[in-house]
């Protein structure tokens, strides 16, 4: 038996996350979560600005489109 807490998808197909949880993961009203598969089970992430080169996810802002944190926004410049 798994524990956890559970919820009762309604009938458009929406759950709740419950605020705890939301606040643990700091998930504020207007993120955007991504859904995906893994195996058997449904993933929840909290989508993050996410650096193109290297993944960083640390001070990372848009150039030409695309996530480029600013250790490597720094070396485009040299």
């Amino acid at each position: 038996m798994e524990s956890g807490i559970t919820r009762r998808i309604d009938d458009l197909g929406r759950i709740v996350i419950p605020a705890e949880t939301r606040r643990l993961f700091n998930i504020r009203e207007g993120d955007q979560l991504v859904i995906s598969v893994e195996g058997s089970s449904i993933v929840l992430r909290k989508l993050e600005a996410t650096c193109v080169f290297c993944g960083s996810t640390e001070q990372v802002s848009a150039f030409r489109g695309k996530g480029v944190c600013a250790e490597c926004r720094s070396q485009l410049n040299s």
